[in-house]
């Protein structure tokens, strides 16, 4: 009786083993969709070009008077190619005002949590575009970009 317990041990530890294995296996990936299939659409048309933004944006994360961590962010705008001259010489004027959008995202908690979900970035980058187009003007910028996002700190 005694020689059989260590026996049962060994055979109780592989059946969790691979009970647990298969409960914690990774969900299979979904088949990708083959992107030779599909035509790609025609850009050349619309003449747009990209302008990036000369600096990163900083934008601190506060928890009531302290700063408790920094959201790091390049952007990069879509412009008409006939107006890439007018969004140079606005540049200070746009990064005043998407400071401002920043600031304001990040006041409501855009930045807490999962600040990269797909909808906290669309609501930044939508709020981004409809900035950039109140100032310059709807052909004007077409996109916002955002190139890179880090978050420091907490």
């Amino acid at each position: 009786m005694a020689k059989l317990i260590p026996i049962l041990l060994i055979l109780l530890g592989l059946g969790g083993g691979i009970g647990a294995g298969l409960w914690l296996r990774p969900v299979p990936e979904p088949e990708d969709i083959a992107t030779e299939d599909l035509p790609m659409p025609e850009l050349s048309h619309l003449d747009i070009t990209l302008h990036d933004m000369q600096n990163q944006f900083m934008v601190p994360l506060l928890e009531g008077d302290r700063i408790v961590s920094v959201i790091v962010m390049s952007l990069t705008l879509e412009v008409a190619s006939a107006e890439q001259d007018a969004v140079a010489r606005n540049e200070p004027r746009l990064r005043d005002r998407f400071l401002q959008v920043m600031f304001d995202h990040a006041n409501s908690g855009g930045f807490d949590g999962m600040f990269t979900s797909n909808n906290n970035m669309t609501l930044l980058r939508q709020a981004l575009l409809e900035t950039a187009q109140n100032l310059l003007g709807r052909e004007a910028v077409t996109g916002v970009l955002i190139t890179d996002i880090l978050r420091s700190g907490a």
